[in-house]
């Protein structure tokens, strides 16, 4: 089985690119994701999805 390169080159470019440190994520709290999430589906009747005209869902 043929190699493509010699394996002396491997990693080459990542050795080469400077470490860049990630951000910080800061994650949303999850009791106003919760109210935020009954204000859509109970209050505002929306359905999950895209909700294109045709393909819609009927709740009961």
């Amino acid at each position: 089985m043929a190699t493509h390169g010699s394996l002396t080159k491997a990693g080459k470019v990542r050795g080469q690119t400077p470490k860049v440190e990630g951000r910080k994520r800061v994650g949303t709290n999850s009791s106003i994701q919760n109210k935020d999430n009954y204000r859509k589906r109970i209050l505002l009747n929306r359905y999950p999805g895209q909700n294109k005209p045709g393909q819609r869902r009927r709740r009961k």
